[in-house]
């Protein structure tokens, strides 16, 4: 966003013809700032060649390694249309942030949440799922027209969107809830049949592994774990 004071946010992987397409569209303003919501290489891959091609900086969060001055919940980004606000967002990673536009009422959402379905990956570390629901809240408690999540359309239903995602976390957690109880001494493969079913395409059985892993730390640890 931006002409003169322009701001890239998320720019992708580090793939060179992608690259020049960004490096073009910005290579006319005065300054660029690269503006990471996390370090996952398919939002941050191609910064670093992005940042040398165009004299930018990046500005990412802290833990994120990026030259720099890191983001922290608060933080401002300067651009020709109006400042970006950063707003720590944990959940999809520990160091995730959104960045808010206040002057649109509009938030670049990164991966916390997506613009199609009504889940996003929550199984980076523990806590996440904890801090995942206390994110969506926090989404909640401000005034926003539209969300623009780095995958897929934006979301212009916002309290419909967040509602969604968070009921369906919340689903999984009694999914978990009700097998535990059922089978406390449940394992992993046990908990895929007892939460998926046969839903779940073997590629896929990794990936919902882990998610359920941070499922049942966060049924073990009770609804008293506190939020980051």
């Amino acid at each position: 966003m931006g002409r003169r004071r322009a701001a890239v946010i998320d720019p992708g992987p580090d793939l060179p013809s992608h690259v020049e397409i960004l490096a073009a569209a910005v290579r006319s303003a005065d300054t660029v700032s690269i503006v990471l919501t996390h370090g996952h290489a398919d939002h941050a891959g191609a910064a670093p060649a992005l940042a040398e091609a165009v004299n930018a900086d990046i500005r990412a969060p802290e833990g994120v390694d990026a030259p720099g001055p890191p983001l922290s919940d608060g933080g401002r980004v300067e651009t020709d249309e109006g400042e970006l606000v950063a707003v720590h967002t944990p959940g999809h990673t520990a160091d995730h942030l959104c960045f808010h536009w206040p002057r649109e009422r509009a938030l670049f959402a990164g991966d916390l949440l997506l613009g199609r379905g009504d889940t996003t990956w929550v199984a980076d570390y523990r806590g996440c799922v904890v801090d995942y629901l206390a994110s969506l809240e926090r989404l909640r408690r401000m005034d926003l027209a539209v969300v623009y999540p780095a995958h897929g359309p934006p979301l212009h239903d916002v309290p419909g969107a967040l509602e969604r995602f968070d009921r369906h976390r919340r689903e999984r957690i009694r999914q978990v809830e009700r097998a535990l109880a059922q089978r406390p001494d449940a394992d992993l493969d046990h908990l895929l049949k007892a939460v998926y079913g046969g839903t779940i395409p073997r590629a896929m059985h990794g990936p919902a592994r882990r998610s359920l892993e941070a499922l049942v730390e966060h049924v073990r640890a009770g609804p008293d774990a506190p939020a980051r």
